[in-house]
């Protein structure tokens, strides 16, 4: 096991943790508070492993190319696996720190702290990006999908791309009467958490399932990650699936319904959806998860979104790899770290009082 016995240790970081995320959060102040220790950077040796969301693959690679050109003694992995199995790793002990898609919940954060997590388990949204409705339909280069529409396909009850109710949102497209097959991710996924948390908030009357990261439904097509979904969806003629919009790659995504209009996703108007977000537990000093509010998105703000979450311990076994993991997610959250994400990923940058909370946190890792 790669963490010790546990010794709990209070976190002292902020109790508040007001998102507010920006693609101009970017001050002078942000990076003096964000900003990763260059010093423990370049100084970080030894192999740290993590697990997790496949979301977040390509900002974790340019993470941990850029981290190891600045440390060059250290060595990271992450295993794309998919957020319900990096959690399932980390709370067994199996790997250093997690991403995840959706938020442990209070009895995986106890189970952690019984099995493979010394001291005690923090984690805070590092990564925020739009969740995009992507599809595979000949001649149909625009297309708008309501929340009600989206419902009634990934629940079955449309069949048909010509259907009436997809067609009264799109008097202008040539519709074909092509078979619809929704594609949904085979493997526990927080993005599916996220898709169908959407789905229950903006459309309860068609979408009767509660938000699991094991999706509910069964008659379309399954696929295991993020390129699996995106590659089964361009693999047919009449597939729709949902996917980290980073990665759809020359597939085309639906506008979604956003308050009197359809919009395309983008970084600045997912991040607008955190601007109402509340703690789920305002008084844990150590479980920054958050609460979204995707059923009431108003203009210009697009409500498919995903916070992904790294998730770490207070204390390990080994002070190199305390010190590496802190590092390294320090890095993550820093100003470089965010850009190199928005760069690699389209992601939106987190602001200045999520990073200095994420911070904190981490400032609570034991290194000697």
């Amino acid at each position: 096991m790669i963490r010790s016995t546990r010794s709990r240790k209070a976190l002292t970081a902020s109790a508040a943790l007001a998102l507010s995320f920006s693609l101009a959060a970017c001050s002078a102040a942000n990076e003096s508070s964000a900003s990763a220790d260059e010093s423990a950077t370049s100084e970080a040796t030894g192999a740290v492993k993590g697990a997790g969301a496949s979301s977040m693959e390509k900002a974790q690679n340019e993470w941990m190319a850029k981290f190891t050109d600045e440390a060059p003694d250290a060595t990271v992995e992450y295993a794309p696996d998919g957020s319900g199995t990096g959690r399932e790793k980390f709370i067994n002990g199996a790997v250093d720190f997690a991403g995840s898609d959706s938020a442990m919940e209070k009895e995986e954060l106890t189970t952690a702290s019984e099995k493979g997590c010394t001291g005690e388990t923090i984690q805070f949204p590092v990564y925020v990006s739009p969740i995009a409705v992507a599809y595979n339909l000949e001649g149909v280069d625009e297309l708008n999908l309501s929340p009600q529409v989206i419902a009634d396909i990934f629940a079955g009850k449309i069949t048909k791309w010509n259907d009436p109710e997809i067609a009264k949102d799109n008097r202008d497209a040539d519709l074909p009467d092509t078979k619809i097959t929704p594609v949904n991710r085979s493997d526990e996924s927080g993005t599916s958490k996220n898709f169908s948390a959407y789905l229950s908030e903006a459309a309860p009357k068609r979408w009767k399932h509660e938000p699991d990261d094991v999706w509910p439904v069964k008659g379309g097509e399954a696929a295991k990650g993020t390129s699996g979904v995106v590659d089964t969806i361009g693999a047919g003629e009449g597939n729709i699936g949902y996917a980290d919009a980073s990665q759809i790659g020359e597939l085309t995504a639906a506008k979604i319904t956003a308050g009197d209009d359809f919009i395309e996703y983008s970084p600045d108007a997912a991040a607008q959806v955190l601007e109402s977000a509340e703690r789920s537990n305002a008084s844990s000093k150590t479980d920054y998860a958050v609460t979204l509010d995707r059923g009431n998105a108003g203009d210009g703000v697009y409500p498919v979104v995903l916070v992904s979450y790294a998730i770490a311990c207070t204390e390990y076994d080994d002070p190199e790899t305390a010190s590496t993991v802190k590092a390294y997610l320090e890095y993550a959250v820093s100003e470089e770290g965010q850009k190199a994400a928005e760069e690699a990923a389209g992601s939106a940058p987190l602001s200045e009082t999520a990073t200095k909370n994420a911070t904190d946190a981490l400032g609570q890792i034991a290194t000697e």
